[in-house]
């Protein structure tokens, strides 16, 4: 049998819940396409990082990030109500960077390799 922290079985059970309050529950018109990428439990529960990924343009998702974020006591209050735990940690919503950092370095990687398939250049004038 795996023993597991409790704080990390909650975590998992963070991440599902928040992508699905996220995704039904909030109403916000500034909120879009949103990710949960990870959430970050302390170990005697009482506070969350929960890290986050929104697609668009710049304005787009600094727009869902703030929209997310301003939403934090509803979605604290609606994870109280569907995962019947004591305590329900603060939540602190943070832009994962992840995402745009991995898409940066893959342009970067397919622009090398298609300078790479370009001929050299021709030493015809010389």
């Amino acid at each position: 049998m795996l023993s597991y922290k409790r704080s990390e079985r909650i975590r998992e059970m963070m991440i599902q819940e928040i992508a699905d309050i996220i995704r039904t529950e909030l109403k916000d018109p500034r909120i879009g396409f949103v990710t949960v990428m990870d959430v970050d439990v302390t170990d005697n529960l009482r506070h969350a990082n929960v890290y986050v990924s929104p697609m668009g343009t710049e304005e787009q998702k600094q727009l869902t990030i703030k929209g997310v974020s301003s939403a934090a006591p509803f979605i604290r209050r609606l994870l109280g109500q569907r995962m019947k735990i004591k305590f329900v940690p603060e939540l602190s919503l943070k832009w994962d960077h992840s995402q745009d950092y991995s898409d940066k370095i893959n342009r970067v990687l397919h622009a090398i390799k298609d300078e790479k398939k370009e001929p050299p250049p021709s030493d015809e004038g010389e």
